[in-house]
């Protein structure tokens, strides 16, 4: 059998491989990548799956996706293996029971967030298809987060051969255990950039970078937000497991209603839709429920037909701080009926408009597969108290705007899985708001330690030339020094004009890619000399 293949949500790209989307991250005409059919599993299949272990449910999942031809069975569930020995909890993804709904806790990951679920899997992805070169054998990675995002996205890819990884956040806009645990990662292949703006600024900048074709060549660009199809993916495998655990109980009632609602806190969009899918793959799910903060482009859209951009709010939910949702634009290629140029129309509409309006007939199919609703400040600290009265259960702010919409829509608590996607600790003064000092948690000592370590970050603009600048240069200087230890250990001399700064870059250039090319690299360098330096000293 082959594997699933891909397409544009804008129609000029078909028949991609999985590979291929992997290491690509964005589609050339501006889309993102779909599958070209979706796999299909009956409820007796689904069953078979009932007693297996996360991983094996896991490999379950993506193997109806992605088949021998693109990695082999074994080496795949030696991927997935990987990316989740690391995970405190046994299970992974556990699922605990309240009074009220359950909840699915997604932070027992290495950062405390659900994003480890998805970018462990994805950074080993990354190292699998390097090593092996089908494609390519270098990759540089370019990501926006909001927190979490980031850190995850580091995690899953420090200290990884031929992966360099850069971050882009928004300058005191996430917590400062969020922005520790990025910027006191000192590998080399990490760089961290605060950018002074919110996070539609830095993820603005980040497709504008996909977008310039010389640069995205160059430095062979790929991508680590939700825009890359295989964070989804990897999102799609705790829908099931969760499914698993909390129908364990429902299966011998009268009315043998298996069906579960699942409410998501929502920003880029990429949670919750891996939902849409785990729901088209056949999986019993009724209601998915879009849970936001005060950026409620999502909440306002479902109520209203309408997506318009807005300034983005800070808030005591950062993850959300969202007003541009990058995954969206998936689900309107399923809300449009696949019709690829109906979704080129309606994006080229809101990027140049800032708004699009769906007419009637589609916001009718919107209500019918979503519910949402937006949570003020006020609704988030009264939420995660009330849940601690009730329960002595700790909540972050992001799950309380979770537990606050399936409150308000009064779903049956025992078919009801409200997604936990942080640990409390890593927003302490959010808690303090809602709960008196003696309720806050110890910190977990991996969060501890980052308050004890040096701090390696880089300010800049939000300007897409400087962003390019820091890159390429970072880039060609790590390919230098790669090459230059390379001959090292090779037992080669280098001379004295190979022994430090763009000396070193410039004999790295001409020895590996050429004398054209490395003319071109001369070129830039005396371009830009003044700015390299300057970038050099922060």
């Amino acid at each position: 059998m082959t594997s699933i293949r891909y397409r544009s949500t804008r129609g000029e790209q078909k028949n991609l491989g999985f590979e291929d989307v992997v290491m690509a991250g964005l589609a050339d005409d501006k889309g993102l990548f779909v599958p070209e059919s979706i796999p299909k599993f009956s409820l007796a299949e689904i069953e078979q799956m009932r007693h297996m272990s996360f991983d094996e449910v896991a490999a379950s999942v993506i193997t109806r996706f992605v088949k021998d031809d693109e990695i082999p069975e074994l080496a795949l569930r030696d991927i997935i293996m990987r990316s989740f020995e690391g995970f405190r909890a046994p299970d992974v993804a556990p699922s605990v029971r309240l009074k009220e709904f359950w909840v699915l806790e997604l932070f027992h990951g290495p950062t405390f967030s659900v994003k480890d679920v998805a970018l462990q899997f994805l950074g080993n992805l990354f190292e699998y298809f390097l090593k092996r070169g089908r494609k390519q054998r270098r990759i540089t990675i370019l990501g926006a987060t909001s927190g979490d995002t980031g850190s995850a996205a580091i995690h899953g890819l420090r200290g990884k051969k031929n992966i360099n990884c850069f971050i882009l956040f928004p300058h005191g806009k996430v917590t400062e255990i969020q922005e520790r645990q990025m910027t006191t990662v000192l590998d080399k292949n990490v760089h961290c950039i605060s950018i002074r703006g919110d996070f539609d600024d830095a993820q603005a900048l980040v497709k504008d970078a996909f977008h310039d074709k010389d640069f995205r060549d160059r430095v062979q660009l790929g991508a680590v937000n939700s825009i890359n199809w295989a964070r989804v993916l990897a999102q799609i495998t705790y829908y099931f497991y969760s499914w698993f655990r909390v129908t364990d109980g429902l299966r011998s009632h009268a009315d043998n209603n298996l069906s579960v609602n699942y409410v998501v806190p929502t920003g880029n969009f990429g949670n919750v839709l891996a939902g849409y899918y785990a729901k088209l793959m056949g999986l019993p799910i009724d209601k998915l429920v879009l849970a936001t903060n005060a950026n409620d482009v999502l909440h306002r859209f479902v109520a209203t037909g309408e997506y318009r951009h807005q300034h983005t709010r800070a808030t005591i939910a950062p993850s959300m701080d969202v007003s541009v949702s990058s995954n969206f634009e998936r689900y309107l290629f399923y809300l449009a009926g696949e019709d690829t140029a109906l979704v080129r129309t309606w994006m080229e509409t809101f990027e140049t408009t800032g708004s699009l309006t769906v007419p009637e007939q589609y916001l009718q199919k919107v209500r019918t597969e979503f519910l949402s609703w937006s949570s003020s400040k006020s609704e988030i600290i009264d939420t995660m108290r009330n849940v601690y009265e009730k329960h002595h259960y700790l909540i972050c702010p992001h799950t309380a705007a979770a537990a606050a919409a399936a409150r308000r829509h009064r779903l049956d608590p025992a078919h009801t899985v409200v997604l936990a996607t942080a640990h409390p600790a890593k927003f302490e003064d959010t808690v303090l708001l809602a709960c008196p000092h003696h309720v806050l948690p110890p910190r977990p000592d991996i969060l501890m330690e980052v308050f004890d370590r040096p701090v390696r970050k880089t300010l800049l603009p939000p300007a897409l030339d400087d962003i390019e600048l820091f890159i390429k240069t970072r880039v060609i200087e790590q390919e230098a020094a790669s090459t230059h230890e390379a001959l090292a250990r090779g037992g080669r001399k280098t001379n004295s004009a190979t022994s430090s700064g763009w000396s070193s870059a410039m004999w790295w250039a001409s020895v590996t890619i050429g004398a054209a090319a490395a003319a071109g690299a001369a070129f830039f360098v005396l371009r830009h000399h003044e700015q390299i330096r300057r970038l050099l000293r922060r």
